[in-house]
């Protein structure tokens, strides 16, 4: 045990490589659904002594990269899944390229994140911080360049500790992630770097100390999220009472010719059926009606017939813009339709998936056998961006379809701030997996973030009413049909800290970082010159 550091740091070839990859794999048991969150110390423990170990620069960025891919197989496994939930349009053929290919592609960022922890050369605590500061820009780049992606960052382990979530409300995920990483490394520091020639493995007693910082910090960060929540009144909007209907129709079955109609009349059922307290609003879940609507179609009066007298049903429908010419264009839209059967407004997507909704590179790619994953030829077009709706009835709001919720600080308009978020999506692509359980939780933290109540309609689940610390007030799991009737909570008083500064909030924790390691090395450098030791 005392050598294990040194054993690890000059691990070599596959056995290297090998074990990297299975650290990564043990990071992602710490994600949800499992939330085995002390799986995080082993799993970026031995990281730090592998990047101790790195004698070029190619070896670093490798350990990193090797890490990354095994932690986002294991993560985003159910890729797969997607790709053969529609049986007239199978893609089993791309399953090994979606499975490897993606993780490939988004370890590429980790790579980078264990390369800059190297080339920053800093030794004992000071490279733990190093690697949570270049872990977390990684992860912010991930989130942004591309389209963006930011799935499973490392700070959403926390979603089974609403007290340590609350952090969010201050520095967003991206400062979740950085405090996390930086706690669960520390451990390493330990040990002495094994580049430091003449250091002995175990260093003396007063390396516990940045651990014993390190958990004081998470146990402070716990202890205010208690008191925060102790302290948090729930609140009710006046007069609202929702219905969110989660019919969970298998996506084999949701755009056949003969189920459509069939499957609208279901959710009308389900928004009828008795309540306790009559609902005010219906809310479906996105694409629920595979029809395009128009002013009194008949797709829009079988909606209609479900609104509640003087209300409104929420619902996810494509839309046409434009006709059958250079002007035309297809949206995944959530559409209001009133009980006259009057479209009141609509919302379109603006986050599209790549290869989900639209093919990018169309031209070259189309021309070698690619298509988009989901039904028809024709491309989705964007919407404009976050946008705030206003409906009678309801406090206005800020529609979130699907994978748009992911997305910290781009959840809402901030020139017209809602009162709710509300988070239409059709999970049903990934079956009864993680997926659903990992979007879900992804979402409930921007409502942590910007004070705000999530209203979720799932097709197949995880629909829920979330209050604005994240907790879960009511839901449906996957694969459960079922309706949800609640009341809808209120927001909180006035912004939070990451509501009114965003991103400049985890931005300032990682320039308050940079200045601690140049600190922490001038100070190491002192003390040596003084002791005759080398730095």
């Amino acid at each position: 045990m005392r050598n294990l550091p040194v054993a690890v740091a000059d691990l070599t070839g596959w056995r290297r490589y090998g074990l990297a990859l299975l650290a990564g794999v043990l990071a992602a048991g710490a994600l949800p659904p499992l939330n085995i969150v002390p799986l995080l110390i082993p799993a970026f423990v031995v990281l730090v002594w592998m990047i101790d170990g790195s004698r070029r620069r190619r070896a670093s960025f490798a350990v990193g990269w090797w890490f990354g891919f095994g932690h986002f197989v294991a993560g985003l496994h159910w890729i797969a899944i997607s790709l053969t939930a529609d049986p007239e349009r199978n893609f089993i053929w791309l399953i090994p390229f979606a499975v490897s290919g993606i993780p490939a592609g988004l370890a590429i960022f980790t790579g980078f994140a264990t390369l800059a922890a190297d080339l920053a050369r800093q030794t004992g605590w000071r490279r733990i911080i190093v690697l949570a500061l270049a872990w977390t820009a990684a992860e912010w780049l991930r989130g942004h360049l591309l389209t963006g992606f930011p799935w499973n960052l490392v700070g959403y382990t926390w979603t089974s500790f609403e007290s340590v979530l609350q952090l969010t409300s201050v520095a967003g995920i991206y400062g979740l992630s950085l405090v996390t990483v930086a706690v669960m490394a520390m451990p390493a520091s330990i040990w002495a770097d094994p580049r430091r020639a003449g250091v002995p493995p175990r260093a003396p007693a007063r390396s516990w100390m940045p651990s014993a910082a390190a958990g004081a910090i998470l146990a402070l960060v716990a202890a205010g999220g208690a008191a925060r929540l102790g302290a948090g009144e729930l609140r009710w909007q006046e007069g609202v009472n929702l219905r969110i209907v989660q019919a969970n129709i298998p996506q084999r079955l949701k755009w056949r010719p003969d189920r459509r109609e069939a499957n609208l009349l279901q959710q009308v059922d389900m928004s009828l059926a008795e309540a306790e307290v009559s609902p005010t609003v219906v809310i479906w879940p996105e694409t629920a009606s595979t029809f395009v609507l128009d002013d009194g179609s008949p797709a829009a009066r079988l909606i209609g017939s479900a609104a509640p007298p003087g209300g409104v049903v929420l619902t996810g429908a494509p839309r046409t813009t434009g006709s059958r010419g250079e002007d035309f264009s297809l949206r995944n839209s959530l559409q209001i339709v009133d009980s006259e059967s009057r479209l009141l407004g609509a919302y379109d997507k603006s986050h599209l998936v790549p290869f989900g909704e639209y093919l990018p590179l169309r031209g070259l790619l189309s021309a070698i056998g690619f298509k988009k994953v989901t039904s028809g030829s024709v491309d989705f077009s964007a919407g404009p961006g976050p946008r705030t709706l206003r409906v009678p009835g309801l406090p206005p709001f800020s529609p979130l379809i699907c994978y748009e919720i992911i997305f910290p600080g781009g959840v809402l308009d901030p020139d017209d701030r809602p009162e709710w978020l509300l988070n239409l999506t059709n999970d049903a692509w990934f079956g009864k997996n993680t997926g659903p359980i990992q979007h879900f939780n992804m979402a409930r933290v921007r409502a942590v973030e910007q004070g705000l109540p999530l209203v979720r309609a799932a097709g197949t689940g995880v629909s829920a009413v979330v209050d604005p610390y994240g907790r879960v007030l009511k839901q449906l799991g996957v694969g459960v049909t079922g309706v949800i009737d609640s009341r809808l909570p209120a927001p909180l008083d006035g912004l939070t800290i990451y509501a009114r500064y965003g991103d400049k909030v985890p931005g300032a924790l990682f320039i308050v970082g940079i200045l601690g390691v140049a600190f922490g090395r001038r100070s190491s450098s002192i003390a040596d010159r003084r002791m005759g030791q080398p730095n």
